[in-house]
């Protein structure tokens, strides 16, 4: 079989690569369809992000979908023939950290197409797959596979509202519209908002922002004074999610954020200079939030009975042979928002 592997910045490959046995416990998915996540672009561009280094071959992707082609001997649940979403994530079970219910911060977790551990995890850009059966997710007749397999950065994003608390009645900003600031909408929209704000410094995603549920779209970049009116009165909005990994959009979320509110630092980028003094005088609280556990079935849940919709984000699908030309067009923010691959013609 063939797989998307990076070796280094900018030599993505398409190569053949060794079909692993099933064990017992797991299953076998074809592989239909990829989306290509910010991280993935990080690994195609620079190779790694931060500390993390690419140092062998590595096939890509975390956000992905199937059918179930086999099983082994011990799993009664799922079938040949069953369309999945594959959930990337799979913790020990057994660390301090999953035994108390925070499984996203198992100390021995296995995340697929990530490099943080050597030997790597090889991810799910390849036309076969073998995961633990409770990685599969079966999904509603009602999805595409392309829908399916936006259930990894949704989760992120359910995630991440979790840990704002409640948003029924909220004003929210997110400041960021890629793919996760904009499901981001979605979640919060879904959780009872009642006024949704987006900032980013291009128009593009702005206008599909807009058209998924914002209120209000601010290009920051022409109109740098576009949240003014929101720092009325110490600030407006009771939690910000900051999807864009920039410091400048999270020291300016500061000054529109009433005292007591929460950010929820979703982008990852480099070190940041915060004013600490402010946060200290308006007692506001920043939060981290990393992947997700449970809330991947939700997500495959909620898209399922149609109460989210993130058909609107898929810009493109492109043969995973085509991978170099897909992964430059998911980098150019003007002509793209989800570049996903396909790998199989069929049960799309």
């Amino acid at each position: 079989m063939r797989g998307v592997i990076i070796h280094a910045p900018k030599d993505l490959r398409i190569e053949d690569v060794q079909e692993q046995p099933i064990l017992a416990d797991e299953v076998r998915v074809a592989v239909v369809t990829g989306g290509i996540c910010g991280s993935d672009l990080h690994y195609y561009h620079h190779g790694g992000f931060g500390t993390v280094r690419v140092r062998e071959p590595m096939a890509l992707g975390h956000e992905f979908a199937g059918v179930v082609v086999e099983t082994g001997g011990d799993v009664s649940h799922l079938v040949p023939g069953m369309r999945v979403a594959v959930n990337p994530s799979r913790p020990c079970n057994t660390c301090r950290y999953c035994l108390s219910g925070m499984q996203n911060q198992c100390i021995d977790m296995r995340f697929m197409g990530s490099a943080m551990r050597t030997p790597h995890i090889q991810g799910g850009f390849r036309e076969t797959v073998a995961v633990n059966a409770s990685q599969a997710v079966p999904i509603s007749d009602r999805l595409t596979m392309g829908e399916a397999a936006m259930a990894e950065p949704l989760a992120v994003c359910l995630h991440a509202a979790r840990q704002a608390g409640s948003l029924l009645g909220k004003k929210i900003l997110v400041t960021g519209a890629g793919p996760i600031g904009m499901l981001g909408v979605l979640v919060a929209r879904l959780a009872g908002a009642s006024h949704i704000v987006v900032t980013d410094v291009a128009d593009a995603p702005l206008k599909l922002a807009a058209h998924i549920g914002a209120d209000e779209a601010v290009n920051v970049l022409r109109d740098p004074a576009g949240l003014e009116p929101y720092k009325a009165e110490k600030g407006v909005f009771d939690v910000v999610f900051e999807a864009s990994g920039n410091q400048s959009a999270l020291v300016s979320a500061l000054d529109v954020l009433r005292p007591g509110g929460t950010i929820v630092q979703l982008g990852l980028g480099g070190e940041m200079t915060l004013p600490i003094n402010l946060l200290v005088a308006k007692e506001l609280q920043l939060k981290g939030t990393f992947r997700f556990h449970e809330e991947f079935a939700q997500a495959v849940d909620l898209m399922g009975r149609g109460l989210i919709d993130v058909k609107p984000l898929i810009s493109a699908t492109v043969p995973f042979e085509n991978a170099r030309d897909a992964f430059e067009l998911a980098s150019d923010r003007s002509q793209s928002m989800k570049v996903q691959l396909k790998f199989q013609d069929t049960h799309a």
